[in-house]
C-alpha cells in the first residue's frame, strides 16, 4: 500500500491545503496529514484544533488520517510507513525553499518528495496571509471552509475582547 504526507501547520487549513490534500488521494492508497505541533508565537490555533479542524475537512476523503507530529518529517515518514512526502508549490519561491528540503529528506532515510503545483485560483493563498486579512476585518469566506471560517471569527473575537 503506498503511502504519502501532506505535513504543514494548517494555521488555519484552506482551501489551498485541501485541494493539494485531495489530489494526493487521487495518486496514493493512504494519505497522512501531518500537522506541526511546534506552537508558534502567532499561532491562532492550537494543535489540537487544527488536527479537529483537518478531520473535519477531509472527512469526504475515507482514506486520509489527521495526526499530530513533531521532530524531522522524515523521522515520522519512516516510523509511519510514508513512500512520500506531497507539498504543494504556490510560486517559484516555494520551490526554491522546499527543493533543499527534499534533497536533505532524500539523503537522510531515502524518502522522495513530490511537488503538486497549486490550482490557479488558489495560488496566493496561505494560512498567515489568510491570518492577517481576517485580524484586519477582511473577507476570508472565499479561502477557507464553511466550518473553518467562525471558528477563525470566533478566536479572533476573543483576541479583541476585554
Amino acid at each position: 500500500m503506498s503511502r504519502a504526507v501532506c505535513p504543514g501547520s494548517f494555521d488555519p487549513v484552506t482551501l489551498g491545503h485541501l485541494d493539494v490534500i485531495g489530489r494526493a488521494v487521487e495518486l496514493v492508497d493512504a494519505v497522512v496529514v501531518a500537522v506541526g505541533s511546534n506552537i508558534s508565537k502567532n499561532a491562532l490555533f492550537t494543535p489540537d484544533e487544527r488536527v479537529a479542524m483537518l478531520q473535519e475537512s477531509c472527512a469526504e476523503w475515507p482514506s486520509v488520517t489527521v495526526t499530530l507530529f513533531s521532530g524531522l518529517l522524515v523521522d515520522f515518514c519512516v516510523a509511519h510507513d510514508v513512500d512520500v512526502i506531497v507539498k504543494g508549490l504556490r510560486s517559484g519561491a516555494d520551490f526554491d525553499y522546499e527543493l533543499a528540503m527534499a534533497q536533505m529528506n532524500k539523503r537522510l532515510t531515502g524518502v522522495d518528495t513530490a511537488f503538486l503545483p497549486t490550482a490557479p485560483h488558489l495560488s496566493f493563498v496561505s494560512s498567515s496571509l489568510v491570518r492577517e486579512v481576517a485580524s484586519l476585518g477582511g473577507d476570508v469566506a472565499p479561502f477557507v471552509t464553511d466550518a473553518v471560517l467562525p471558528r477563525i471569527a470566533d478566536r479572533l473575537a476573543d483576541r479583541t475582547a476585554p
